[in-house]
């Protein structure tokens, strides 16, 4: 429902008890190089009723590659914000199921794109 598919927030709000509360261009995600690799999204789900989530997602731990020279983009990566007034963030794995509890908020970064060529070369 989320990454490359693009699912509009009003969509994703009428189908499911959750409210997008960020999403936004990963800004300096992509790698540097001739021609810079494109930048990821955030996007940030704040449940609403108690729920159980999977998450299947790539480029986590290994960055995307650039090509002739350019470079790497930003690895992929996601959080769960939980504990209400005193906030716990922590890391889930690119695959996973996890236990969410109302105001839980799931936040996905996903990776920049590789750069293509050197940036002395533009």
């Amino acid at each position: 429902m989320t990454n490359t598919k693009n699912t509009p927030i009003e969509a994703l709000e009428r189908s499911f008890a959750m409210r997008v509360t960020r999403y936004r261009i990963r800004r300096g995600s992509g790698g540097g190089g001739r021609f810079g690799g494109g930048d990821g999204l955030e996007r940030d789900l704040e449940m609403l009723e108690p729920a159980t989530l999977s998450l299947v997602t790539e480029r986590r731990q290994s960055r995307p590659w650039g090509l002739e020279g350019g470079g790497p983009g930003a690895p992929g990566e996601n959080w769960l914000l939980s504990g209400g007034d005193e906030q716990r963030a922590e890391r889930v794995g690119d695959k996973c199921t996890i236990e969410l509890e109302p105001g839980d908020v799931v936040r996905v970064l996903t990776p920049g794109g590789g750069g293509y060529g050197t940036a002395t070369a533009r």
